[in-house]
């Protein structure tokens, strides 16, 4: 029998997440619900025998000494980076902390927030997956210039997240950010100043034909670093020259897009890896076509991985600071616990240029 959730119910109801979830957790006059939309959605949760876990008033008390970590992938080496840092740091407040992958799927991400409720977690930090809605292309990639249909940013599920919170779990969201949820903390990389300071420093070093390789087009760090990369190009008059390409944080996008870019009768001088992942696959197609790094093609990485120096060349990319994301995900939700109501937090921490020898100055 399907599992039954706050999206199947407000699906059903025909009401959003957000209302199902106040009528649940008793806040409907507060909201100004009408008392027609309270009966229908009562109705169809009694219709389904359904048992609101995600709200259960009982969750706002009698809650353990575990903090909830959600993150989309464990093998990705920038939130298992993260996710030590989370852990380490809970620690200092003698937390211990529950980890669940959702694999970038959202029907996890339900359950997986259901899960550390039913626990009674203390709090939850959370990396939300990634919706894959259509939407219109935005501006700052032309349509034309893209292999794959831009969708919605990540979180479709904002509306579960407030709820969520609304319902009095401390919650603290990082990496990924929902641009319609303001009232959740965040913590965050500037991912679009990282961007241009990548691509800059490729113009620097005299490259106009830059292939830019991106993760999931509908996450909300990959939208920034595609509106940088492409910024700085039309900065420097180079907006006809604005390629974006591939679907997902992983080494096969990586590689399977470097394949097709070579292939090409005009082949990119270099290539920016929009994730660690991503560079993984594109050096594994580099070499598989008999060329070198930097000699022959440059590449840069959105990211850093404690690999990149011991690849053969070393590799230039974008460093985050997962420390302080960590550390201040952990603070803003230990005071989100001990202050309930205090403003919510949205931080964006710089990035950094780290220097190797993966890219090739075309001046000299």
């Amino acid at each position: 029998m399907k599992k039954e959730t706050l999206v199947s119910i407000a699906e059903r109801s025909g009401c959003s997440i957000s209302t199902v979830s106040r009528v649940l957790s008793g806040n409907a006059a507060k909201y100004r619900i009408s008392q027609r939309t309270v009966a229908r959605v009562t109705e169809e949760v009694k219709r389904c025998n359904y048992t609101p876990s995600l709200l259960a008033k009982g969750l706002r008390t009698n809650r353990t000494d575990t903090i909830g970590l959600l993150i989309p992938n464990i093998e990705n080496s920038f939130f298992a980076g993260v996710a030590g840092v989370v852990i380490r740091e809970s620690r200092n407040y003698n937390y211990k902390v529950v980890v669940v992958d959702t694999q970038e799927d959202e029907r996890n991400e339900q359950d997986g927030l259901s899960a550390l409720l039913a626990r009674r977690v203390a709090g939850i930090v959370a990396a939300p997956c990634c919706s894959r809605q259509s939407v219109n292309p935005p501006v700052e990639a032309p349509a034309s210039r893209q292999t794959n249909p831009v969708a919605a940013p990540c979180g479709s599920n904002s509306e579960l997240f407030a709820s969520v919170q609304e319902g009095g779990m401390p919650l603290v969201l990082i990496d990924r950010y929902l641009p319609d949820a303001g009232m959740l903390s965040y913590v965050t990389t500037d991912n679009y100043r990282g961007a241009v300071m990548a691509t800059e420093y490729l113009l620097e070093n005299g490259h106009r034909r830059i292939a830019c390789i991106q993760g999931t087009p509908h996450s909300m760090p990959v939208r920034d670093r595609v509106r940088g990369f492409g910024d700085t190009l039309r900065a420097h008059g180079l907006g006809d020259r604005i390629v974006v390409t591939g679907e997902d944080f992983s080494v096969q996008n990586g590689y399977l897009e470097t394949k097709l870019a070579l292939a090409q009768a005009e082949r990119p001088t270099a290539i920016f890896a929009l994730s660690n992942l991503i560079l993984l696959g594109v050096v594994k197609a580099v070499h598989e076509s008999g060329l070198r790094i930097p000699d022959d093609i440059s590449v840069v990485s959105f990211d850093d991985n404690m690999l990149f120096n011991y690849l053969d060349p070393a590799i230039t990319c974008i460093g985050q600071p997962t420390d302080e994301i960590g550390t201040l995900a952990v603070k803003l939700l230990i005071r989100a616990v001990r202050e309930p109501g205090a403003a919510p937090s949205h931080l964006h921490l710089p990035p950094s240029l780290i220097i190797r020898r993966s890219v090739r100055n075309l001046l000299l």
